[in-house]
């Protein structure tokens, strides 16, 4: 029995001489110094100083932040450096905290602290509780650019160290037409300052992962690749903590990373920042908060495989193999980039162009796969349009909050053409304008082609026997504008599994066809989130007392049928509407 205590208190007192000492924010003062640790160059970690300068008291809600001049090494020529983030900052041997915010433009390296007690704070949050998001159009899933802050402000504010982010194997297109929106994320992507290329399978020694040493988060990996680089503030058993601050604040995550190489310093006068390479797998971060990152050494990350093959019958066909993150908020984005530049890096992106996707996503057991067949042609910027088609479907689907839904793989052929292979709808025309109960009206569509040519489709409508007297309307429309109309259906439709929200996008139109949308004018009585044109006098007049009584009760037009006009594989735009009147 005393061998057993003894051997159970040596493990506790390991465990308790393991840990960091913390040197408390309380007894933080003006003119105390200390140093901070952080790579310049290879995986050697250097030190450099530290002056305290004060405390920031609340300078976030119930944050504060320590203020500090540093100094050594290659600081006064670089100032503090974009991968400096989570460089751990000691004295008298305790742990501070992490250099986490800086000011843009300064001509010295004045650093904000992060206190390492709120970064401690991040390992013991709670796992996220399932949780259903509100389902919203699908034009605003997808990220969107914001207004860049002004040069002013940049200057005067202490903001958060921008994290840099290297891209492998992207085109300078991409990033440039992705760049405001990855700045908006607190992101400063970087284009040919990272090897890329795949990793060991194997993972490294988590014991040779020390306080100061230099970390890829991969978004991406393989043919390309996306790493954000920061620093390792400290390291407890297989827990890890780094940046000081958030990477994409998207809570509870699983991201992968591994240790980088720093190759390079670049000063610069807006903010330096190191050149690095990620060389070896580590773990995953499973936190990433306001505060910092929180990982373990030794996780293996969910990762899903993604394929691409890029087609246009003039050169062998060019695959790209890449494993990205399981996120429901950075999936959708990532793809996104990687069938642009896919496209992109063999297609030209203006002048005329068609492609033809044929693809679908695959989840785990139970829901069945999310189709990614559909068609796209332009005269400008039609990548966009094609890798909007993509990640639009996926990102609606992932925001819908089904924690259960996860992705098992992601394959996409893409088919492209140097024509415009385009029709547009000019006109709509029907056999006569009045019509009785039990007649048929033909409607004439007709289309132009690039060249001017006009081609022309027929198809019939009967009028029900027993139809209502009034305006009967004829809409011919793309498919862009007939699903918007099944989007506002659905925003009132309770789903409740992953598998209806799937069903209900692999049932969405194709760009490849017209459809007449036969409608006319009435009270929108909803049941469930579905019209119901034409109910029985005494339900209507229930429906209309109860959604008045909700104030949901409005005219619109209510869908009696809808009649498809098949194109072959031609791109279909526009929109004309014509009306007949039914007569007794």
């Amino acid at each position: 029995m005393a061998v057993l205590r003894l051997v159970v208190f040596l493990i506790v007192a390991s465990n308790l001489f393991a840990q960091t000492p913390i040197f408390p924010l309380s007894e933080i003062r003006a003119g105390q110094h200390g140093i901070g640790k952080t790579v310049f160059s290879g995986n050697k970690i250097e030190d450099f100083q530290v002056e305290i300068l004060g405390v920031l008291e609340n300078l976030g809600p119930k944050q504060s932040v320590i203020l500090a001049r540093l100094s050594g090494g290659p600081l006064a020529k670089t100032g503090v450096m974009q991968g400096m983030s989570g460089s751990p900052v000691y004295i008298d041997g305790r742990l501070v905290g992490a250099v986490a915010l800086a000011f843009s433009f300064a001509t010295e390296p004045i650093a904000g602290i992060r206190p390492i007690e709120e970064m401690l704070a991040v390992g013991t949050q709670p796992a996220n509780q399932p949780r259903i998001a509100a389902r919203r159009p699908m034009k605003d899933v997808l990220p969107q650019p914001a207004r860049a802050a002004s040069s002013d402000s940049l200057a005067t504010s202490l903001m958060e160290i921008a994290t840099p982010v290297s891209f492998s194997g992207f085109t300078s297109a991409t990033l440039d037409h992705f760049a405001p929106e990855l700045k908006k994320l607190g992101l400063e992507p970087r284009q040919g300052i990272s090897s890329g290329g795949r990793l060991p399978s194997k993972f490294g020694n988590p014991d040779s992962l020390r306080p100061g040493d230099m970390i890829s988060v991969d978004l991406l990996s393989g043919d390309l690749s996306i790493g954000a680089e920061g620093t390792v503030t400290e390291v407890d058993g297989k827990k890890i903590y780094a940046f000081g601050h958030r990477f994409l604040s998207v809570g509870e995550t699983e991201l992968p990373f591994a240790r980088a190489e720093v190759l390079t310093l670049l000063p610069n006068l807006a903010a330096s920042f190191k050149i690095s390479t990620a060389r070896q797998w580590m773990g995953t971060i499973t936190q990433d908060r306001s505060t910092s990152i929180y990982g373990e050494l030794g996780r293996k990350a969910d990762t899903v495989p993604i394929a691409v093959t890029m087609k246009d019958g003039q050169r062998a066909p060019i695959s790209y193999h890449m494993q990205m993150v399981n996120d429901r908020v950075l999936t959708p984005f990532i793809v996104q980039m990687a069938v642009y530049s896919a496209i992109d890096a063999t297609e030209r992106t203006l002048g005329l162009a068609s492609y033809s996707l044929r693809g679908a996503v695959e989840f785990q057991p139970g829901v069945p796969p999310l189709k990614l067949d559909n068609a796209y042609a332009g005269d400008f910027n039609v990548p966009l349009q094609a890798s909007s088609g993509v990640a639009s479907p996926l990102a609606y689907l992932m925001s819908a909050g089904f924690d259960a839904l996860k992705i098992k793989n992601i394959s996409l052929e893409i088919q492209a053409s140097e024509r415009k292979r385009l029709l547009q709808i000019d006109q709509i025309t029907a056999s006569r304008k009045d019509v009785h109960p039990g007649q048929p009206v033909d409607l004439t569509v007709t289309f132009t082609e690039e060249n001017g040519v006009e081609a022309e489709k027929t198809v019939r409508y009967n009028v029900p026997v027993g139809a209502p007297y009034g305006m009967l309307n004829f809409t011919v429309s793309d498919a862009s504008y007939s699903n918007l109309l099944d989007y506002q259906q659905l925003a009132a439709t309770v789903l409740k599994s992953p598998t209806q929200l799937v069903s209900f996008l692999n049932e969405l139109r194709p760009n490849t066809n017209a459809y007449v949308r036969v409608w006319r004018t009435d009270p929108a009585y909803q049941v469930q989130g579905e019209d119901l044109p034409d109910p029985p006098p005494s339900l209507g007049l229930i429906l209309a007392k109860a959604q008045a009584a909700q104030g949901t009760w409005f005219a619109r037009g209510s869908k009696i049928d809808e009649l498809l006009i098949e194109t072959g594989n031609v791109v279909v735009t526009g929109s004309k509407n014509v009306s007949v009147e039914v007569k007794e």
